[in-house]
């Protein structure tokens, strides 16, 4: 099964992600339905695997090994200096908010939030495609999951 979990995060996050994220000694839980769903490192929750689609939710231990595995500005959005404070206590980021963004991310997929230091703010969807981020001035553009403070 670990296997199976390093194969998602390599095809979901890009290559290594998956030593990356689940290191020999991860462990794991599965479903009633006996496919994988969570992982742990040391029995606190690394990932989740979402049953809708089989791609991992990333808690913020995970999002900091991605965090510090790939450089800026892989799969990172950039928030302002102004909003960090709000997305850091659990805030979505909203488009005017967004200094630069990674162009290979998707709508839809899981990015990390860091702040203009590349400190690392939250987790989240981007609900927002790249450009869209950089152009539109209202609306939402990552709903975080977990953040740095919670």
């Amino acid at each position: 099964m670990l296997i199976r979990a390093r194969t998602i995060a390599d095809y979901q996050f890009g290559r290594g992600s998956g030593s990356a994220l689940f290191p020999d000694g991860t462990t794991y839980s599965l479903s009633k339905t006996r496919r994988l769903r969570y992982l742990y490192w040391e029995e606190e929750r690394v990932a989740t695997v979402r049953a809708r689609d089989n791609l991992l939710t990333l808690s913020m231990i995970g999002a900091k090994r991605l965090h510090d595995l790939f450089c800026s500005p892989r799969l990172r959005v950039v928030a302002s200096d102004d909003a960090a404070p709000f997305i850091a206590k659990g805030g979505n980021l909203f488009a005017r908010h967004v200094i630069a963004v990674d162009p290979e991310i998707r709508s839809g997929e899981e990015v990390l939030v860091v702040d203009s230091q590349d400190r690392l703010l939250a987790t989240g969807t981007a609900v927002l495609a790249p450009e869209e981020m950089m152009q539109i001035k209202r609306g939402l553009a990552v709903q975080a999951r977990k953040a740095a403070e919670n």
